[in-house]
C-alpha cells in the first residue's frame, strides 16, 4: 500500500517512526502519526491544520496527548464510561503513580520489549487500521493516491485520543472536509 502514498504522506509515516524512536515507544501508534502531521509544512494537511488554527497550538496538543498517556492511553470518553461503572480513573492513576511513580501507566515506552521487527519499529494495530482507513478515504474522494490530508481525515474519523485531542482544538472531520474540499464529497469511509 505504501506505493500509493504521496511524497507528503510517506514523509508523515517516516516522521511517525522517528517520533516513536525518540519517545522510545515499542510501536508506532496514531499519536506518532498525529505528531508527524504537525511537523509538516507546505502540504495539504499542513494547510488544513493551519487554516483551523492548530499550527500555533502544538504545545497544547502535546500536553493533551501527554495527559492521555498518563491515563494509560484512555480517552476522556473511556474515562467517562468507566465512571458510569463506578470506576474513578483519576483515583486509579493517583494510586498507581503514588506507588510506582508518575507516568507508571504510560504504555509502550520500554524500547527493549520487542516492538521491533528486523531493526524497524512495527505499527500498532490502530496505526495500521488508520493507514487502511486513509486508503478508503482517498478512494471515497476519488483520489488515486493517499495524501497526508487523508491521514489527517482518518485521524479525525477514528475514535480515540488523537481524534479527541484534535476535536478539542477544533479539528474535526467536517472541519477538515470543509477546508480542503469546501464541504463537497463528504463521503465518510468507515
Amino acid at each position: 500500500m505504501f506505493e500509493r502514498f504521496t511524497k507528503d504522506a510517506r514523509a508523515v509515516v517516516l516522521g511517525a517512526v522517528e517520533h516513536a524512536e525518540r519517545s522510545r515507544a515499542d510501536m508506532v501508534d496514531e499519536e506518532h502519526l498525529l505528531l508527524s502531521l504537525l511537523d509538516r509544512e507546505a502540504s495539504r494537511a499542513a494547510f488544513a491544520l493551519d487554516a483551523l488554527g492548530l499550527a500555533e497550538r502544538r504545545g497544547s496538543v502535546e500536553r493533551a496527548l501527554a495527559e492521555a498517556r498518563r491515563r494509560g492511553g484512555l480517552s476522556r470518553a473511556d474515562a467517562e464510561a468507566l465512571s458510569g461503572l463506578g470506576i474513578d480513573l483519576t483515583q486509579i492513576v493517583f494510586r498507581v503513580e503514588e506507588a510506582h511513580g508518575v507516568g507508571a501507566l504510560e504504555s509502550g515506552t520500554d524500547a527493549g520489549r520487542g516492538g521491533r521487527w528486523f531493526g524497524r519499529r512495527s505499527f500498532a494495530r490502530g496505526a495500521r487500521e488508520l493507514l487502511s482507513q486513509s486508503l478508503r478515504l482517498a478512494l471515497a474522494h476519488r483520489d488515486r493516491h493517499i495524501g497526508d490530508e487523508h491521514l489527517l481525515l482518518a485521524l479525525t474519523a477514528r475514535p480515540g485520543v488523537p481524534a479527541e485531542v484534535l476535536a478539542d482544538h477544533g479539528v474535526t472531520y467536517a472541519a477538515v472536509e470543509r477546508v480542503l474540499w469546501g464541504g463537497e464529497g463528504e463521503a465518510k469511509a468507515g
